[in-house]
């Protein structure tokens, strides 16, 4: 009985010892170096680059309907979008698998079809725009040349800009920042491509459209780093949007997902923030340049494509039933497809602006942007 007794004893002190040891041992943190530039092992997004390429070439093309006699053709326009190779007419080359259409969020696809015909249609024109007939309409100081259609829309200026949002954004936050793609594997390594996690993080970097030592080097920026440059003076986004990406790519390299998921958290809250902040500067533009058709359908033409790129992320700050509010302030109507600039009001364009500005907490510096 009394040996009994003892072994019990002796079992109750090491029980003791042992929760003693674990309560004091202390979780090991990861630890890993966070670099000043985008420069890490195994890094690709060669697709994103070409995507970037595609919409840039598209962009030239749209906007030479400024140019009054310069007609767009409707198949080049959906052969650029769809990357049908034979009828672009691209000036760099481009694989056959890479294309912008069928990145672009799914249910605005065709929205997008319907633009690119509406803009040709518009680049037909041969007498200049005015309410209810498209046409290139100059400013009034005679050094601005817009194309706009019978409502006063740029339309090139609406597809660029959306597709900012329906395919560059979205590919980034609502694609590759989401579970589907970022919770993958994380231990086998691929040469060139790193893990399928890392791989994931690099695309959705390669959307942003700048050096990998940006903002030390603007150079060369493209669509949102250039425009998230544009807005730095107010929201300091290129570094805090920047500083996001090498955490977030270095944590996933040191296995910390916590860190990781702040960092996309960073860099989804700073870049939505950059296009709410943008919207409100050619909101701005537009009103300051109300009596003038052209530079006032030119400026909130790109609120308009910028408004509607808010809706793709899934962590947006404002509901899609609030970005058609802010749509149909601005263009009368909740489709991009049914703007109408030549009905706008100072009144509705204050209101949108407001509303936008209190929804992201920039009340204060509304009129800065």
């Amino acid at each position: 009985m009394k040996s009994q007794i003892f072994l019990l004893f002796i079992a109750g002190l090491l029980a003791f010892s042992s929760c003693k040891k674990d309560d004091d041992m202390e979780i090991e943190e990861p630890t890993y170096t966070i670099p000043t530039t985008y420069n890490f092992e195994n890094v690709s997004y060669g697709g994103q680059t070409q995507r970037i390429g595609m919409l840039t070439e598209m962009k030239a093309y749209m906007k030479s309907a400024n140019t009054s006699g310069t007609a767009l053709d409707a198949s080049k326009l959906a052969a650029m979008f769809a990357n049908d190779a034979a009828n672009a007419g691209w000036a760099a080359t481009y694989e056959d698998s890479k294309q912008i259409r069928s990145k672009t969020f799914g249910p605005v696809q065709v929205t997008f079809d319907d633009l690119l015909v509406d803009l040709a249609a518009a680049s037909q024109s041969t007498v200049a725009g005015t309410d209810g007939t498209a046409g290139v309409v100059t400013s009034n100081d005679g050094a601005k040349n817009y194309l706009l259609d019978d409502q006063g829309v740029e339309l090139g200026q609406v597809i660029e800009k959306s597709l900012m949002g329906a395919l560059l954004y979205y590919q980034s936050a609502g694609v590759y920042f989401e579970s589907g793609k970022i919770d993958t594997d994380n231990e086998t390594v691929t040469a060139e491509r790193g893990t399928e996690m890392e791989h994931a993080f690099d695309e959705a970097f390669g959307y942003f459209g700048v050096p990998i030592d940006f903002p030390t080097n603007t150079d060369n920026i493209v669509f949102w780093g250039n425009y998230s440059n544009g807005r730095d003076d107010v929201l300091e986004s290129n570094k805090t949007i920047m500083d996001g990406f090498l955490k977030g790519r270095a944590a996933i390299s040191g296995k910390d997902i916590l860190a990781r998921d702040e960092a996309i958290k960073t860099v989804r809250d700073g870049w939505e923030l950059v296009i709410a902040g943008t919207a409100l500067h050619y909101l701005n533009s537009g009103l300051g340049n109300f009596a003038d058709n052209s530079r006032r359908g030119h400026a909130l033409s790109e609120a308009i494509g910028f408004v509607y790129s808010l809706q793709f992320s899934p962590t947006k700050t404002i509901t899609n039933a609030q970005v058609e509010e802010l749509l149909t302030l601005i263009g009368g109507s909740a489709s991009i497809l049914e703007s109408n600039l030549y009905n706008v009001t100072e009144a509705n364009l204050n209101s949108a602006k407001d509303k936008l500005a209190d929804w992201y907490g920039v009340t204060d510096q509304k009129d800065e942007f």
